[in-house]
């Protein structure tokens, strides 16, 4: 698993360092495609930060506030796509992948290519919002993403077998 590098200073009370936003931000650049919490076949933005696999919810972990403070930075970045794309679970997508991942659209279910968010109410209950696709697909990526082949999203994305692209052949 990777780690965030420690933005310098300790929390009390709790094990690992601290993690600013723009570090947050700078997994995601770096990674391309991030779960939110979940464990699957990409890195865990909950996990980098707690420094190792959480049991339970990530609410009730000790760094639970950090990951909460640099989730939500991530989730306003310009950079990065917020979408249930791996498995229905809060999927971060970095820009650089958004025109093949566009090129490839017809691989996935509208659904898991919608951008999404939470909203708080007056009454501090949560609600679900979403784009749907591709709605919310800036023009300049859509004509990237025009200009590519198929072939070409498939080896951009082919470090990522779950987002459609083939992955290197193996065997005889």
């Amino acid at each position: 698993m990777s780690t965030l590098r420690p933005a310098g200073t300790r929390t009390a009370g709790t094990t690992g360092v601290d993690v600013s936003p723009k570090q947050g931000v700078a997994f995601v650049r770096h990674h391309g495609v991030v779960l939110q919490a979940a464990r699957g076949p990409v890195p865990s933005l909950a996990e980098a930060i707690a420094g190792g696999p959480i049991r339970g919810s990530w609410w009730g972990h000790p760094k639970g506030h950090d990951i909460f403070r640099v989730a939500e930075a991530i989730r306003e970045s310009p950079e990065v796509l917020v979408c249930k794309l791996i498995d229905g679970k809060v999927t971060y997508i970095h820009r650089r992948l958004w025109p093949a991942l566009v090129k490839l659209a017809s691989r996935f279910e509208q659904k898991q290519l919608a951008k999404v968010w939470n909203e708080h109410t007056r009454t501090g209950a949560h609600r679900s919002r979403q784009i749907p696709f591709p709605e919310w697909v800036p023009s300049e990526v859509m004509q990237d993403a025009e200009q590519l082949s198929v072939a070409e999203a498939e080896q951009i994305l082919s470090v990522w077998p779950v987002l459609g692209g083939r992955g290197p052949k193996t065997g005889g």
